[in-house]
């Protein structure tokens, strides 16, 4: 007997779930309650929003797409729909291209690609919120009102989980050792030792975030070199514990309490151009219609990998406090935030609200099915008034 299902009734199996992000994929079914698989987004060692030629993204693509269904989800792809979550702001490469591969090479039946931060307010079953995403290489903030998405006041920074391994990996340079046994005097880091998936173990396993008063102390330490003294004087008495962490045969590297608390500090320490992860979200707060930025404050949804990190949400929930009291953002007149605990990790929630969304009749109606792909090679983008007027909706069906 085959690994996968035979081919039966479509309407009979569940969807295919898929959510395509710049670190992990997350793979399932429509209907469950977490994905089947998180995989690494890599083809080859390369990742696959690294690739820039079609040519070359779809070959990565039909690989990938060929673990997903034969490795973890073993089954036929010809004999599920597919939900693909995407973010609103990403490549339209990437989006043609995943409809390419799954249309012509695996002949699905039909794609329907819905947008992470709407369907993150389906797990939580409310229509307005202010989508509050931390991944890997950026923070983005969405405000949605009334379940349709203020576009105009979308803010995105550079500070997520790719800068803080930067950082980390900077800091284990600087300051890290590394010891081969009992007995023997530790070493300096070679930067060789540093892989990437040693520093993303090393940033996920050990930082955390600190409150707001300690870290912003920490942050003058080690950004003043006359401080060195009172550096050294905090890792003694006041610093987080050191961990180590085996990196190979009888190697252990040491990671020392600075590390741990600062390394996430620079997605909260204001730069030149006065952004941090709080001043997004106050941005697109202030960049919104004015009757709706209360409604946006009192309902926060913070997701994402990186803002799994301990201490994450208290520390935004004191940022946020803090840059109310500024000039810049005490025009807003807000008197506090509330924020959402979504129903599962917060490095999935997206993936959860498109198996929710899968699980609904809108997968059969709203889909792009493969008779129209064929006919027609254009993949529908809910933000185009091309495929979101009355005429179009009528001859979908």
């Amino acid at each position: 007997m085959p690994l996968y299902e035979g081919i039966g009734l479509i309407s009979e199996k569940h969807a295919v779930v898929v959510d395509l992000g710049a670190s992990l994929t997350k793979c399932g079914y429509a209907g469950e309650i977490s994905p089947r698989c998180i995989v690494a987004s890599k083809v080859g060692g390369r990742s696959l929003h690294s690739l820039t030629s079609a040519t070359e993204l779809y070959s990565a693509l039909v690989d990938f797409v060929h673990m997903l269904y034969f490795k973890w989800l073993l089954v036929n792809p010809k004999d599920r729909r597919v939900v693909v979550v995407e973010n609103v702001l990403g490549a339209t490469l990437m989006r043609e291209t995943l409809a390419k591969v799954l249309f012509r090479h695996y002949e699905v039946s039909s794609v329907l690609f819905v947008p992470s931060h709407l369907v993150c307010l389906f797990t939580l079953g409310v229509r307005t919120g202010l989508v509050v995403d931390c991944g890997y290489r950026e923070t983005t903030a969405i405000p949605v009102y009334e379940g349709v998405p203020i576009l105009a006041a979308w803010q995105a920074a550079p500070l997520a989980g790719e800068a803080v391994e930067a950082a980390v990996r900077a800091d284990l340079v600087c300051r890290g050792a590394v010891t081969r046994g009992e007995g023997n005097p530790p070493e300096p880091v070679d930067p060789a030792l540093l892989t990437p998936e040693l520093v993303a173990d090393v940033a996920l396993r050990c930082c955390f975030v600190t409150s707001l008063a300690r870290g912003r102390r920490l942050v003058e330490l080690v950004a003043a070199p006359e401080a060195a003294a009172e550096l050294a004087t905090w890792l003694e008495q006041d610093a987080a514990p050191a961990v180590v962490v085996p990196c190979g045969g009888d190697r252990l590297l040491q990671v020392d309490g600075v590390t741990r608390e600062a390394s996430t500090e620079l997605l909260w320490a204001l730069d030149e151009d006065r952004m941090s992860v709080a001043c997004t979200v106050l941005d697109a707060i202030a960049a919104s219609p004015i009757d709706c930025r209360v409604a946006l404050a009192e309902a926060l949804v913070v997701v994402g990998g990186t803002a799994m990190a301990r201490g994450f949400t208290a520390r935004l929930s004191q940022e946020l406090n803090s840059l109310l009291a500024t000039p810049k953002y005490e025009k807003l007149k807000i008197e506090g935030f509330k924020i959402f605990q979504p129903p599962a990790q917060l490095n999935y929630v997206s993936w959860l609200g498109g198996a929710i969304f899968g699980s609904t009749d809108v997968v059969v109606t709203r889909s792009l099915t493969r008779e129209q792909y064929l006919r027609d090679p254009a993949v529908p983008d809910w933000a185009n008034l091309r495929f979101n007027t009355q005429q179009v909706e009528e001859r979908q069906g």
